[in-house]
């Protein structure tokens, strides 16, 4: 597009990143003929790391609000009835015993694998607005505009850059810069996750053949322990099932990995047997049934003090990855997404006000955000027996596990979008 087209747009919006929130947010923007959006991916083609991804029923209604309904229904599994409204159910890692069940109403474990649902929004995106092998390395502004600059020598310059560009953002270090506020850098968070996928009806025979309920594999399941729980629930129209195994070091505050140890490893079954050592005949058919773990190193952002520095913002893991403890990662990048094309669609937003706008987009999702990131740590300690005031006590346990996810569940995002605009309002009266 030629830059007199560009300067005919009421705004020009670069988004760097690629990744389930960036394409949403791109695809919503796209809609709008009376903005210019181009997203810039690093990788050589869209791509999704990762197996199984957890929606609540927050995100469901960020899906339905940004219009990917119908993308979404396509692939995403369900509990079988009787145990549709079923988020998890909760279980003793040592002997199977049910404690209590998470539901959902009407949503249930709404659940996807993350390549499927990556495929499924980009097939929404027009031509010409994706540009691949884009890394970007830095982003610099003036008054009038803001520009990413790429690894390969080029640039966009815009009215707004928009960082979707993950944990290890670039964008971030603009919006936040070392001198002002030192480095930011993602943080282990102590545990490490076993992942592995398994053929449900695979699964279903290893249960069997150890005395446990096959329904164990389709319904999803959270296995309880000290340090340590496993999880699974089925993806792929329910032809695979995701299991997560976890592992936490809490013998130290601040626990570190090992010089130059990659996040994502192989390693071996045997490994991950020793962990759950005298676990559950449930939980042993299951990573039984896992010949090639993967062993990932959890990562999180501390909570950042602002997203949003005049015309550029940060949103999803770039503002605030967060561990998977409560399903909430993408669902917080969803609805960034919904709430911020909204504004940005808005017919009173424009190159002169964008920057009062982000500000407002900051104003109504920085809390939140930060509760989630801080909520799914204490979910992960709760789950293994280290929760503040709950501990092994399973009373509290099942009281807490029965009414945490309500405040992060019962949220609308248009709720957030009514806000900002009041915010922007206020801000732009005589």
């Amino acid at each position: 597009m030629q830059a007199k087209q560009i300067q005919q747009k009421r705004l020009s919006i670069g988004i760097v990143g690629g990744g389930i929130g960036g394409v949403a947010f791109a695809v919503a923007l796209s809609r709008d003929s009376s903005l210019h959006v181009q997203l810039f991916e690093a990788a050589p083609q869209f791509s999704e790391i990762g197996a199984g991804v957890s929606f609540g029923p927050n995100a469901v209604k960020a899906i339905h609000l940004l219009g990917l309904d119908a993308s979404y229904q396509r692939i995403a599994d369900a509990s079988p009835a009787p145990f549709e409204d079923v988020w998890f159910e909760w279980r003793r890692g040592s002997d199977d015993a049910y404690l209590t069940a998470s539901l959902a109403p009407g949503v249930g474990q709404s659940s996807v694998h993350r390549a499927d649902f990556l495929d499924a929004i980009v097939a929404n995106l027009p031509e010409g607005i994706a540009h691949f092998g884009k890394c970007c390395i830095d982003v610099k502004q003036d008054a009038d505009s803001a520009t990413a600059i790429f690894d390969d020598g080029t640039h966009f310059t815009g009215d707004v850059i928009i960082g979707f560009d993950g944990i290890k953002s670039a964008v971030r270090s603009h919006v936040l810069p070392p001198e002002q506020y030192g480095e930011i850098t993602p943080f282990w968070s102590g545990t490490y996750a076993y992942r592995g996928m398994i053929p449900t009806g695979q699964l279903e025979s290893a249960l069997e053949a150890k005395g446990s309920e096959k329904r164990l594999a389709l319904v999803p399941q959270m296995y309880l322990g000290k340090d340590r729980h496993i999880l699974t629930f089925p993806v792929k129209h329910s032809q695979l099932i995701n299991v997560v195994a976890f592992i936490t070091d809490r013998s130290t505050p601040i626990p570190m990995l090992r010089q130059h140890e990659e996040w994502v490893q192989a390693t071996t079954q045997e490994e991950m047997l020793e962990v759950f050592e005298g676990w559950s005949p449930a939980c042993q058919a299951i990573l039984e049934c896992i010949p090639e773990p993967t062993r990932w190193a959890l990562h999180e952002l501390p909570e950042l003090v602002r997203y949003h520095r005049d015309r550029v913002l940060i949103v999803g893991d770039a503002a605030h990855a967060l561990v998977p403890h409560q399903g909430a990662g993408a669902g917080q990048a969803l609805e960034d997404a919904y709430v911020l094309a909204s504004l940005l669609a808005d017919a009173n937003c424009h190159r002169h006000n964008v920057s009062t706008i982000l500000s407002a987009f900051e104003q109504v999702r920085h809390s939140r955000t930060c509760k989630v990131q801080r909520t799914s740590h204490e979910a992960g300690d709760v789950y293994e027996y280290a929760g503040e005031g709950i501990g092994d006590d399973e009373a509290k346990l099942i009281n807490n596990l029965e009414t945490r996810f309500e405040w992060l569940w019962h949220h609308n995002p248009h709720d957030d979008v009514v806000a900002a605009r009041q915010i922007v309002a206020l801000a732009t009266s005589p």
